[in-house]
């Protein structure tokens, strides 16, 4: 789930709990048709994408990626409420949607911002759907907005400040909005003219509100406020009912397997990582990196490390760890292959400027001894910390891991033959094929909503027999089955699923849902991973892998595709936040590959896309070395094609 989604998440519940805290409800025998008045409200934009090119006469030198701000809105309004449950609704009014660009370093080292004045002349119908014992009320409908500002002002640090208007922006602009109100009756049970408070929230998401034609610049907007309302009637009679008790809403959602398959083969192309990691009080390259004596060297082809390998439930297995462990073998077979290649190498040691050189000569006289590379095509240096550390200012947590990733030497060249344009700066990667075993799309996946709150649950199977199979107990939001398990010896089955869990104050939480679950031929299916991974930081983001993304991956996805997205973290950091950076990354590259499916015309492509944060039961590899912890700052990309 990304931070957008989360924020309007805990908005729309803080406001639910709110209006079911009340202490009456009025169940009006009449009330009026028609209702008029205004509102006002706070827009809390949150933007996502690309801009760079102000206007036809600015282009800034580095591109803002995301940035939020608070707007005002205010509307005129009118109800049509022929009953209590359907009506319609119209407001008409003033939609700020500018916002703050989050600062980015310009190539003169120089912090640059950005504010946007952007707003237009709101028009909204919308379908009104309210409650029969109740004045909470959704809606949802259309919007038509007309530009009506979209000045913007840009500084740099030691530069002039700039501002204008945004170029090729959207005169009119149709999206949507779906949202939830309470009308608070201010007047009194027996006046004919009746007088409402309404405080309402509303989700605008980013379909359809690309306020640009150019670039890539996304729109998503929350929207909290009250709208004050007047109407007449007759007189009305006044019911009570007792109060709605104030209870946590749980969800259950079932998925049921992608593919459950004999054998599915998958063509990897596995990044690799441009840095060797050195353990504490040692300059000697660590044992775990495989190391070749001049003779075997001689025979060594990367080609030998593209060997099918089995992988397990989350497509990873030691094998892949070692393709990584031969990173110096490889390294010397491609600059033995291609004598133009040049290498820096670059040592990072806390202990001093010293150790890291040493760091740095270890790497380079492994290769001079064993792959005869001469001396001269290697620049060694050192550094306290590498250019991108693991370890940031001020931190306080997991230093000892932050640290340990720091002792290393990076491993940078220009050449073409040993790096590719896939962002991030790694080496080019290797191509290897590998056999899921039990993947995570051939398991029934559970989702349960505010499962927080609860002390643990379980899962019940009962098939159409009657029979039972009892899964748990689980903590967390989800978890999973194999799906040839809860199927066993059937080849098709309908299951009726049961959750049952316990709050932490001791009441007890039931659930239900269902799942279809199918046993296909035995076949081999066939399909492509990519992985794109992220520094310790946030200067690596998922849009320096734009043109991997846009003209590697994508040109593979054929028309009825399904394409896996699944974002993960290492163990460093706290759990809500790893989650909430895993799917966002996930999420923004299916964005990318989607924009570049239209553009090729590619249509019917289904995307599943997670982000697992931290979880270790999902987590590609182990989180004890420096390099697995590398490796599972990930987005891995499975393209699965149409049959």
């Amino acid at each position: 789930m990304s931070t957008i989604n989360k924020i309007m998440q805990k908005l729309i519940i803080c406001f639910l709990m709110i209006l079911f805290a009340h202490v009456k409800v009025q169940a009006q025998t009449t009330q009026p048709t028609w209702w008029f008045g205004a509102s006002g409200a706070a827009n809390f934009n949150f933007y996502d994408g690309t801009t760079q090119r102000l206007n036809n006469s600015l282009i800034v030198p580095r591109a803002f990626h995301k940035g939020n701000g608070v707007r005002p809105y205010g509307s005129f309004l009118m109800e049509y409420r022929p009953g209590r449950v359907w009506g319609a609704m119209l407001n008409v009014g003033y939609d700020g949607r500018g916002a703050k660009m989050d600062t980015v370093i310009a190539p003169c080292n120089c912090p640059a911002t950005l504010k946007t004045d952007i707003s237009y002349i709101t028009v909204e119908p919308s379908l009104r759907i309210g409650l029969k014992s109740s004045s909470l009320y959704f809606f949802a409908g259309p919007r038509v907005a007309f530009g009506l500002s979209k000045s913007f002002a840009y500084t740099q640090f030691k530069q002039p400040n700039s501002s204008g208007d945004l170029s090729a922006m959207h005169s009119t602009i149709f999206s949507g909005q779906v949202g939830a109100g309470y009308d608070f009756t201010l007047s009194s049970p027996t006046s004919i003219t009746k007088v409402s408070l309404s405080p309402f929230i509303s989700y605008h998401p980013y379909f359809g509100q690309e306020p640009r034609s150019i670039e890539s610049l996304s729109l998503t907007t929350v929207r909290a406020g009250v709208a004050l309302k007047f109407g007449k009637t007759r007189k009305t009679q006044v019911a009570m009912i007792p109060p709605l008790p104030l209870v946590p809403v749980f969800t259950l959602r079932v998925r049921a397997p992608l593919t459950i398959l004999a054998k599915r083969q998958v063509s990897e192309i596995l990044p690799l990582l441009n840095a060797v990691f050195f353990d504490e009080g040692s300059t000697n390259i660590p044992n775990r990196y495989v190391m070749l004596t001049h003779n075997q060297a001689a025979g060594f082809k990367e080609m030998q490390l593209q060997k099918e390998q089995s992988a397990d439930m989350n497509g990873r297995t030691a094998s892949q760890l070692n393709v990584y462990h031969n990173i110096l073998n490889i390294l010397g077979d491609r600059m033995r292959s291609n004598p133009g290649i040049s290498i820096s190498l670059s040592g990072s040691s806390a202990g001093g400027l010293g150790e890291g050189k040493a760091f740095a000569e270890s790497v380079k006289q492994y290769l001079v001894t064993v792959f005869g590379i001469e001396g001269s095509r290697m620049i060694t240096q050192s550094r306290n910390k590498p250019f991108f550390p693991s370890e940031q200012p001020g931190g306080t947590k997991d230093l000892d891991l932050l640290r340990q990733e720091d002792r290393r030497v990076d491993i940078s060249s220009t050449s073409p033959a040993l790096l590719m344009e896939v962002g991030g700066g790694m080496i080019k990667p290797v191509q290897i094929t590998t056999s899921p075993v039990d993947s995570l799309d051939s398991r029934v996946v559970f989702n349960v909503g505010g499962a927080e709150q609860l002390k643990s649950w379980t899962i019940d199977a009962t098939d159409k027999k009657g029979d039972t199979q009892h899964y748990g107990p689980f903590n967390g939001s989800q978890a999973s089955v194999p799906g040839v398990t809860v199927l066993g010896a059937r080849d098709e089955e309908d299951f009726k699923v049961v959750m049952l869990g316990q709050t932490q104050n001791g009441l007890s939480v039931r659930n239900e849902g269902a799942v279809h679950l199918v046993r296909p031929a035995e076949i081999i299916e066939k399909g492509f991973r990519y992985s794109i991974m992220f520094d310790f930081n946030q200067s690596t983001t998922v849009e320096s892998y734009h043109n991997f993304l846009t003209n590697v991956v994508s040109p593979l996805i054929s028309d009825g595709s399904l394409v896996v997205i699944h974002g993960h973290t290492d163990i460093i950091g706290g759990a809500e936040y790893n989650q909430s950076l895993s799917a966002s990354r996930a999420q923004q590259a299916q964005h990318i590959i989607e924009h570049a499916l239209v553009a090729a015309n590619k249509k019917q492509v289904k995307f599943d896309t997670q982000g697992f944060g931290k979880d270790i039961s999902h987590s590609p590899f182990e989180n004890n070395l420096p390099e697995e912890r590398f490796y599972n700052r990930t987005v891995i990309i499975d393209i699965t094609p149409v049959k």
